[in-house]
Formats: structure tokens, sequence, C-alpha cells
């Protein structure tokens, strides 16, 4: 049976990583996010940091709708033979980097070839990266330390991606 819907499974992970924040606030990327990472309410409005505080249920609300269109990414750019687990994981995944990175991923294009590939692991853990703040090492292993422009590893999305592989491969 072809999955198109995360389960309680995905919605778990998700919340797990975007953690409940009833007031508005500026995520990594410093983009205007509420609730659940929400960055857009239902009706299309931005969500910005003038925005009132909304409670856990709304902010569950405004995820189911959010999940919906990575629902719709995950079903139209992965074959049609994927697991619940694996659907799971690719759409906690769109969801937190956007549905063209998947889109453009190696994780896709193995995911495509051999969902069973265990090097998609690695292609998990590869999306690990985000600017920030120095943090006095060389992420990026070219030598230099906390260059222009260097992307620094975030331990949470280290964990992040760990959990999803996890998912991935759990039967």
């Amino acid at each position: 049976m072809k999955i198109t819907k995360i389960d309680q499974k995905g919605i778990d992970l998700i919340t797990k990583w975007e953690s409940f924040k009833s007031k508005p606030y500026l995520c990594p990327a410093k983009v205007p996010t509420i609730g659940y990472g929400t960055t857009r309410y239902p009706n299309g409005a931005k969500v910005t940091l003038n925005d009132r505080e909304v409670t856990k249920e709304q902010a569950l609300s405004f995820l189911q709708h959010d999940v919906k269109a990575f629902e719709l990414s995950v079903d139209a750019f992965c074959r049609d033979d994927v697991t619940q687990n694996q659907f799971n994981a690719l759409v906690s995944f769109a969801y937190n980097l956007g549905s063209g990175a998947l889109k453009g991923s190696s994780l896709l294009r193995k995911v495509n070839t051999n969902p069973l590939d265990k090097t998609i692991k690695d292609s998990f853990l590869a999306w690990v990266f985000a600017d920030g703040s120095s943090n006095k090492k060389d992420d990026d292993g070219d030598g230099l330390i906390d260059e222009k422009g260097e992307k620094q590893r975030l331990n949470g999305l280290t964990n992040r991606r760990q959990d999803e592989a996890n998912l991935y491969f759990t039967r």
C-alpha cells in the first residue's frame, strides 16, 4: 500500500525536535517562527515577532496544516514503495529543511535507487550544518577557523538527523 501521510510517530518526531514555543521567535535561519516551527499561518500570513502567543492546541493545528505540503512533496518525489517509517523520516527532514532541499539531495537519489541502502544514514547526517556564530572550530575541514560563511555543525541538527535516520531504518 502506498504511503501518503505521516502517522503519529512522524508527528512525534517533528514535535520532539521543533519543540513548542508559544511566543514568536527567530529560528537559527533568522525567520520569525511560532509553535512547532510554523513560519506561515494557515491563512498564508507570515509569522511576525509581534504576533500573539499561541496555545499548544493552536500550534498542533498549524503543524498539521504545514505537514500536508511536505507530505505532498515527499509523495511526489519518492518511489511508491517506501515504508511508513521511511515516509515519516523524509517528511520530518523536509519539514525542517524545506522540500527543495530534499528534492535536490543525494538522500532522495539514494532512497529512489534503493530505499534499503545503508549509506542513506550518511546522507541524512550530511545535513547538520547551519550558519552560526563563531565556535572556534574548522567545521568544514578546510584548515581555516570560523572563516566568513563557514557553516557550523549544530548538535541539535546532528541529533535530529540521527533520529530521522534511525526511524527511517526502523521496521
